[in-house]
């Protein structure tokens, strides 16, 4: 690739690409976006992307672009390089303990996987049953918002937008119970839910083509949809 500005190979509904385009936002860093399809992968795409997945971030660099992979490697990258508000804290004690809640939130990534593809009722109602106990545990750390470090957004909070937009769906399709009994973790959703950066990480159709994604995979989740209706 040869760009411009930076420029991010995309998937519609990947929730590790949502992260990078809002830390991009946050930054107020100028980008361009290439979609691609996950499940047609195009040869150039397969050349540059040493996983096969996406994101990818394009940097412009004299002749041929220098590529990036792995969201965690990219929001760090765009962290050091550009300038903006920091989105992770300066003492280093905190800024580990922001990384080891990133990481729970890739762990809820791996289970709502399951949750949103699985055809099978009992391995559909463990794993909601794990996000609920997951959720729980950042109820109790959360403070008093509206962001996971109070009034500062930060790296924490461009990894779990995206898992809280799944449940924009999910839940108006079929009430999880996920979410009962903790106040602060509604709040810092909508709190997230209504913030420019993350607004902006998916396109208008974003529902639409995860219903698709649902029906494609014939998901449990919507036939516990069906019975509540």
């Amino acid at each position: 690739m040869h760009s411009k500005v930076l420029t991010l190979v995309s998937h519609h509904l990947c929730p590790y690409v949502q992260r990078a385009s809002i830390v991009l936002s946050e930054k107020g860093t100028p980008f361009e976006r290439t979609y691609i399809d996950l499940a047609a992968k195009p040869d150039w795409f397969l050349r540059i992307s040493p996983l096969g997945k996406v994101p990818l971030l394009a940097v412009p660099r004299g002749r041929a672009d220098a590529i990036l992979f792995e969201s965690a490697v990219i929001c760090e990258y765009l962290e050091e390089t550009q300038a903006g508000p920091a989105l992770h804290p300066d003492d280093p004690l905190l800024k580990a303990r922001h990384r080891g809640w990133m990481e729970f939130g890739s762990s809820i990534l791996a289970d709502l996987w399951v949750y949103e593809t699985t055809k099978d009722e009992a391995q559909f109602e463990a794993k909601r049953q794990v996000l609920a106990g997951k959720f729980a545990t950042l109820e109790q750390e959360l403070g008093d918002g509206p962001y996971f470090a109070g009034d500062r957004f930060s790296m924490v909070d461009a990894v779990f937008a995206p898992v809280f937009r799944y449940f924009e769906l999910f839940e108006s399709l079929f009430l999880s119970g996920i979410f009962n009994g903790l106040p602060k973790v509604a709040a810092w959703q909508r709190a997230l839910a209504a913030r420019p950066s993350v607004i902006a990480a998916v396109t208008q159709d974003y529902q639409d083509r995860l219903m698709a994604f649902l029906k494609h995979h014939d998901a449990h989740l919507l036939t516990r949809s069906l019975r509540a209706a």
